[in-house]
């Protein structure tokens, strides 16, 4: 069927039928109370939701860093320990930080 006829065909039929201004029986009261009902702060969907995506955030992390690793890994490199090793005591050596 051609959808513009069809089209055509609705708006004439629904533009034929006169607007009602009736109003359903107590709809300004059912509405009011909606309003003073308020919506609810769902607080556990909130925590579920972030920590959902922050376990997201921390997978692609690893599976990076593990990643440069495997990279790293086939270059020839030193002991790794005795590389961290130094790093950490670098700075506790240093005679010229005195307090």
């Amino acid at each position: 069927m051609n959808l513009d006829q069809l089209k055509t065909q609705l708006m004439t039929a629904a533009r034929a039928v006169p607007p009602n201004d009736r109003v359903p029986y107590a709809f300004e009261k059912r509405v009011m109370a909606r309003l003073v009902q308020g919506s609810r702060l769902d607080l556990l969907g909130a925590w579920s939701t972030a920590l959902w995506r922050a376990a997201v955030g921390c997978v692609a992390l690893v599976a990076l860093s593990g990643l440069v690793a495997l990279w790293n890994s086939q270059s020839p490199v030193e002991d790794l320990s005795q590389e961290f090793e130094t790093a950490v005591f670098a700075s506790a050596g240093s005679a010229d930080d005195t307090w």
